[in-house]
């Protein structure tokens, strides 16, 4: 019988991808620090040692975008200068200007309305105890264990990717491990045989092992499989911030709507009903409710209530889809406003979501479960 697989990848802090997220990010955060009230849409592009910071930022906070940028490059490691991408040599240029006025009309305080039209989507499941796909969870959680690993031993260097394939069951229930890819790159004078030893031993089995596998049991592993990685981050490929948004999300396992996060502040909907989409989500699977569950919300810009709310429980649910979904319009306050109050956003909690991932991180305000009693009484 055909193997039921799915698979999910990720990247690393050190991805030049992410390091793009990661300035915008750290960006916004420097905003948000000065002046709650900043509006925010900051994009940037690596390369070798090159950074370009562009956007729109209307704010009353006086913040050296040039100096943001370096200090999270340092942070995430990218400090020796033979590598083509460091933080004290990289050159750095800012082309900024203010939100749209036009578009401030309809997104102000006092009207406000979603910056942007668009659906937004948020799942959970009971795959794993921080409620997320298990191939997604494995992926991500071998990215911050190479992280951490990167900091550790100096022969790493931070750019780096996994990637994940579980085996399901007829019935959807998790069988297995299938495959397991990492690749991260390194010092020249990092052999490969220690280096494919030290990842197989010191990554991928203690996170195996975290969720309750064993690395014996899985029948393909790639460690490095090209060779040599010597030559990566934005020295070897361009970086550009929004690229990932499957990796920022569940890993292909539910859907997305094609908004990025990194470098917006919590009125652009892209972000935040994204993350109250799957705050919904979770507080139903912890409610009990579904064992699987996708919220789909959608705005038209300018209009502050959503166009729609959807709620798929995929036949795990203990009522009907539809009254999910009245439950969520009952207990949850959707407008843009609402989000923000609810979760708490106006603060600067972002950079940490750009290395560190998204969802299934314990602090972030939309993976609480406080709703969740609620849901359970209402039923």
């Amino acid at each position: 019988m055909e193997k039921r697989l799915f698979t999910s990848e990720c990247v690393t802090c050190g991805h030049p991808d992410k390091v793009a997220d990661a300035i915008s990010d750290a960006i916004l955060d420097a905003c948000l620090q000065q002046d709650s009230g900043s509006r925010v849409a900051c994009e940037t592009m690596v390369t070798t040692n090159f950074c370009l910071i562009c956007g729109e930022i209307t704010t009353k906070a006086q913040v050296d975008y040039p100096a943001v940028a370096r200090e999270a490059i340092r942070r995430i490691g990218y400090v020796y200068p033979g590598d083509g991408f460091d933080a004290d040599t990289v050159e750095i240029q800012c082309r900024i200007h203010t939100q749209s006025a036009d578009i401030a009309l309809g997104t102000n305080d006092e009207v406000g309305g979603a910056g942007d039209q668009g659906m937004m989507f948020g799942g959970a499941c009971t795959q794993t105890p921080e409620l997320m796909p298990l191939p997604a969870a494995l992926a991500r959680a071998l990215c911050n264990r190479l992280t951490a690993c990167v900091r550790e031993n100096d022969l790493l260097r931070p750019d780096g990717k996994t990637q994940v394939t579980v085996e399901f069951g007829e019935d959807g229930k998790v069988l297995g491990i299938d495959t397991v890819v990492v690749s991260i790159m390194h010092s020249a004078s990092f052999a490969m045989e220690e280096l494919r030893h030290y990842i197989r031993e010191g990554v991928i089995a203690p996170v195996l092992k975290q969720y309750g596998f064993d690395i014996q049991d899985v029948p393909h592993i790639h460690i490095n499989p090209t060779g040599n990685f010597v030559i990566g981050g934005p020295n070897g490929d361009t970086g550009l911030t929004g690229r990932k948004i499957i990796v920022d999300t569940y890993g292909g396992y539910f859907s997305h709507g094609g908004g990025a996060f990194s470098g917006k502040d919590p009125t652009k909907v892209d972000r935040s009903a994204a993350y109250m989409a799957r705050y919904m989500a979770k507080n139903l699977v912890a409610a009990g409710l579904a064992t699987q569950v996708q919220v789909q919300l959608a705005y038209a810009i300018g209009v502050a209530q959503p166009v729609s709310l959807r709620v798929e429980s995929f036949g795990t649910g203990v009522v009907s889809d539809e009254q999910l979904t009245e439950l969520l319009r009952k207990t949850c306050d959707l407008t843009p406003a609402g989000i923000i109050r609810k979760l708490n956003l106006r603060r600067p909690i972002y950079a940490a979501t750009a290395s560190e991932g998204h969802f299934g991180v314990a602090d972030r305000p939309w993976e609480q479960t406080d709703l969740a009693e609620t849901l359970k009484a209402l039923v």
